[in-house]
């Protein structure tokens, strides 16, 4: 009798960057998890981080910006066959500098209309359709 393996939750925070009714959004390495789609910027959690500090630093690192850390949007926990993954989506201010893909192959800035265009996980799915669906997200800060 075999018992199924148990699999690794990761927690992982993402920013929703809005300005100029634009959102910004980034492409995964083809090589990576998920390799060619896009994301929501942000990353894993690091022992002892909150998930607001997770995204400021992850921005930081990733895309080069700073930004403020507003309310959460959404919490999404994602099975992908060998791990599990606990998404946070915040919305965040835009204070300085201009993305640059530093941790990603790709950065835009996509209107709400565009959103459809692009490949996104399973996991940002939900997020997707209330982003697609209710233009009052985008007027949040």
């Amino acid at each position: 009798m075999s018992a199924a393996m148990p699999t690794s939750v990761i927690d992982v925070a993402a920013g929703l960057v809005f300005r100029n009714g634009k959102l910004l959004i980034t492409k995964r390495y083809d090589d990576a998890h998920l390799g060619g789609m896009w994301e929501f910027p942000g990353g894993k959690r690091e022992q002892n981080e909150t998930f607001q500090e997770c995204v400021v630093r992850e921005l930081r690192e990733e895309l080069g910006i700073e930004v403020k850390v507003g309310a959460l949007v959404e919490s999404v926990t994602h099975e992908y066959p060998g791990k599990t993954v606990h998404l946070k989506f915040f919305i965040c201010e835009w204070l300085k500098k201009e993305p640059l893909p530093l941790g990603c192959a790709e950065c835009k800035w996509v209107a709400q209309k565009e959103l459809k265009g692009f490949e996104f996980p399973e996991a940002d799915a939900r997020l997707l359709r209330r982003l697609q669906s209710q233009s009052a997200l985008w007027g949040l800060r």
